[in-house]
């Protein structure tokens, strides 16, 4: 597998973060488009077939960082398309631990293990998908330093809720590393 320890970044970025794509090509192309000028892009995983790794690669231009989700099933393909487009796309398994702008930043695709992540408080930004619901929430870290933990929503406009699917906003997020601010886009289907 194609893993690689991150490079850091000291000066401040804007970092795009999308998860769950769930091979939802055209809401995909849109959060891409929408998210071209930041200077990174966090996917918090369930790409699902390799043909999404081929349509990242072709619609960000700068570094992308994956993790890998419950649904990523064929990790031989997604490795050897990311290895195909270049170093630019950084692929961390199932845990990115990153230094980007400056501020730690841990990536994981389930919600459980991000919330522990964020309970270490060694993290400034935490990043989850898999539930399909988007979520902003500042915790009290150690030593006095909050950590934001964040669920941009799913590329894919699906989430589950008993059991049966339903229509929620195809969303994606932006952050500052300089402000910690973060900022929300949405796909608007036609």
């Amino acid at each position: 597998m194609y893993l690689e320890k991150s490079p850091i970044t000291p000066y401040p970025m804007q970092l795009g973060i999308i998860s769950d794509i769930h091979d939802h090509l055209w809401n995909l192309d849109a959060a891409l488009l929408a998210l071209e000028d930041c200077d990174a892009l966090l996917c918090a995983g369930d790409l699902c077939a390799p043909f999404v790794m081929a349509a990242l690669g072709r619609g960000f231009a700068k570094d992308i960082h994956i993790v890998f989700g419950n649904n990523d099933a064929d990790l031989f393909r997604i490795t050897r398309i990311a290895q195909q487009i270049g170093p630019r796309v950084h692929l961390h398994g199932e845990l990115a631990q990153l230094e980007l702008g400056g501020k730690p930043i841990a990536m994981n695709h389930f919600d459980y293990i991000a919330r522990d992540l964020a309970a270490s408080g060694r993290y400034k930004l935490v990043v989850f998908g898999h539930n399909h619901r988007k979520e902003e929430t500042m915790l009290p870290g150690r030593g006095g330093r909050s950590v934001t933990l964040l669920n941009p929503g799913p590329i894919m406009g699906v989430a589950f809720k008993d059991g049966q699917p339903e229509r929620v906003p195809t969303s994606f997020a932006r952050y500052d590393t300089d402000t910690g601010e973060i900022s929300w886009g949405q796909v608007v289907e036609e």
